[in-house]
């Protein structure tokens, strides 16, 4: 399994802050790094080097266990673009709110095209930057994203994110982390 070469460190205080801000939406309205958030995606700055990245929290999710609704608790469902000033492709990635099965991967899929990301605990993202680019651009296209997963405890979960504003919030992250 490959990874990005800074996949294992992509999980950064700035990332874990807007993870934390993403699910309190009145402490994200006051959040100092929150520089964009007109539609279903926000987009944060973070540290030094800088981090800027395009967020958002599912607007459905289904989780199932034998094909039968199951109430679960999950920690914060989200899904991101982020870039780097050293890049002009974002890195994707997803957590599940839950460590997922392990030798799984998480499925995305938009506008009928299926990518596959590989996971690590609670994350999951795509094996190489040349499949972030093409997701970006599905992602940029499309309507909607679905991501299919499977928890280690057997679940198996269904998020659907809406992509309304998802190319502005990119743009805005890549145009941050450009300064």
């Amino acid at each position: 399994m490959v990874f990005h070469a800074r996949t294992q460190a992509g999980i950064t205080a700035g990332m874990a802050l807007a993870v934390a801000l993403a699910s309190s939406a009145a402490v994200a309205q006051e959040s100092t790094n929150r520089v964009a958030a007109d539609t279903a995606w926000s987009v944060f700055v973070e540290g030094s080097p800088k981090e800027c990245w395009a967020v958002s929290a599912p607007r459905e999710t289904v989780n199932t266990r034998g094909g039968n609704p199951v109430q679960v608790r999950r920690g914060d469902i989200l899904l991101f673009a982020t870039y780097r000033p050293d890049s002009d492709t974002p890195e994707i990635s997803f957590t599940g709110g839950y460590p997922f099965a392990p030798d799984s991967t998480v499925g995305l899929t938009v506008g009928g095209t299926e990518y596959q990301l590989f996971v690590d605990g609670e994350w999951a993202w795509s094996g190489t930057p040349e499949e972030d680019a093409r997701i970006l651009e599905s992602l940029r296209a499309g309507a909607e994203a679905v991501v299919t997963a499977r928890s280690s405890r057997g679940t198996d979960t269904k998020d659907t994110f809406s992509l309304f504003g998802f190319t502005a919030a990119t743009e805005e992250a890549q145009n941050q982390c450009a300064e």
